[in-house]
């Protein structure tokens, strides 16, 4: 399959450049990925911690998702300062949900300067019903405890004291709690509706749905029913008003095995009926498989994966395409390779996919995607998001001209050999270089 263009050469050429810097794009990132982290904060033993000077340790909080000000307030033993190069303690915080909605957090201390010879982590999990100051509480609680061990080594450490809060009655082991649910975890959402009113134009869009998920040790089962509607109308002097309708309906859903500490297969099945697509309704089977470099429990901090699947597809269109298909049954393959990390330094997920139909072979597509977050020096960061897709898979295209109209209410997809986008970012910060001041007012 191939869709042609008054401008093809021209488009081949750009995406013949394009095609190869993506490539040496994602080679970069997986180099990135498994070996910057065997070198994850600089470590500057210039100035070493001097116990005799009483001063308490300088820490950096790399965060997303902390009450900065809490931590400040609460946790007034030790300075806090604004940039991770003049730190002694680098406390590095990433969380995952777990299988009862809730999330674990992995905190890692990575000490810096005099204090090199201090690593550790600590995992915190918190219940998914936990307010948020239940949650930033209990995140304070293992803050301290981490930061111990670094203001031992000071003189200040004389100020602290260690008390132990008995709770009432026994815990059982959590092998041994009961879970009446059994780890499923329910999600309603509705009434995601906006709408637009002007005097020559409206516009209404709706979304809702439905969530159930199951994770366990061996198991991830994710099923979705979702519903999408918009309707738009443009009032025209000397014409009838021009609408457009759309719907996105569907029902995505996934059964994931875990095989060992580097091996999962699953099963992915979902239905589609989108009218701005042309499709009426397509069901979809795909059972694939995973391998994973490194073990999955290291997953929030690096990963490198490889995911094949196989599948079946029904569609039936809402009209003849070019292909003069009003029906097909097709069967495809898709391979992926991803690379993902998240060290101090900054963040890296980058990665190639591609597939094709078996009943051709040039009906295909291939996608780069990256989302690079790099702390360069300093308060200076630089970020970098791109999505390149070569294009030609389009087998749902309806024959026929396309009216302007269709265009700018976006009722018809339109051809294309590829597609890009992407943005490019530079931040940079400086100034004091602490960070202990808490000021809520306004």
């Amino acid at each position: 399959m191939h869709v042609d263009f008054d401008s093809t050469a021209r488009v081949s050429s750009v995406m013949s450049r394009c095609w190869r810097f993506f490539v040496l794009l994602f080679i970069f990132g997986v180099a990135g990925g498994t070996a910057l982290h065997a070198h994850d904060v600089p470590r500057d033993t210039s100035r070493t911690a001097d116990a005799s000077s009483g001063q308490a340790p300088l820490v950096y909080i790399d965060c997303d998702r902390c009450d900065f000000n809490y931590i400040r307030s609460e946790i007034n033993f030790v300075n806090y300062v604004r940039d991770p190069e003049q730190a002694d303690v680098h406390v590095f915080i990433t969380d995952e949900r777990t299988g009862g909605g809730g999330r674990e957090y992995a905190f890692s201390f990575i000490g810096q300067r005099g204090y090199a010879d201090v690593d550790h982590t600590l995992t915190q999990s918190i219940g998914r019903n936990a307010t948020w100051s239940e949650t930033r509480s209990s995140m304070n609680q293992v803050l301290k405890m981490g930061l111990v061990p670094y203001v031992m080594r000071t003189p200040i450490a004389s100020g602290l004291s260690i008390s132990y809060e008995e709770e009432d009655g026994e815990v059982a082991p959590q092998q041994s709690i009961s879970d009446a649910w059994d780890y499923w975890v329910f999600e309603v959402y509705a009434g995601r509706v906006s709408m637009g009113l002007e005097s020559n134009q409206t516009e209404f869009d709706s979304r809702w749905g439905f969530f159930a998920d199951r994770v366990t040790e061996n198991w991830k089962i994710h099923l979705r029913p979702y519903f999408n509607f918009s309707y738009d109308a443009i009032e025209q002097a000397n014409d009838d008003p021009v609408t457009s309708r759309r719907h996105r309906h569907g029902f995505n859903s996934h059964a994931i095995m875990s095989l060992s500490d580097h091996w999962s297969a699953g099963l992915f099945g979902n239905y589609l009926t989108r009218n701005d697509r042309n499709i009426d309704h397509r069901f979809r089977v795909n059972p694939g498989i995973e391998y994973s470099v490194f073990p999955y429990e290291d997953a929030t901090r690096k990963a490198i994966t490889l995911v094949y699947r196989v599948g079946y597809t029904r569609a039936d269109y809402d009209e003849q395409t070019i292909f003069g298909r009003n029906e097909e049954t097709l069967i495809n393959q898709a391979l992926e390779a991803s690379v993902s990390t998240r060290q101090p330094w900054g963040d890296i997920y980058t990665g190639l996919a591609g597939s094709h139909y078996f009943h051709d072979f040039s009906a295909r597509r291939l996608e780069f995607f990256s989302r690079v977050s790099v702390r360069i020096a300093g308060g200076l960061s630089l970020f970098v998001r791109t999505d390149f897709e070569m294009i030609q898979d389009q087998l749902s295209l309806p024959a026929g001209e396309t009216s302007l109209e269709d265009v700018l209410l976006q009722q018809r997809e339109l051809a294309t050999d590829f597609s890009l986008s992407g943005s490019v970012a530079l931040s940079y910060t400086f100034g004091s270089e602490f960070a202990n001041i808490v000021n809520t007012r306004f």
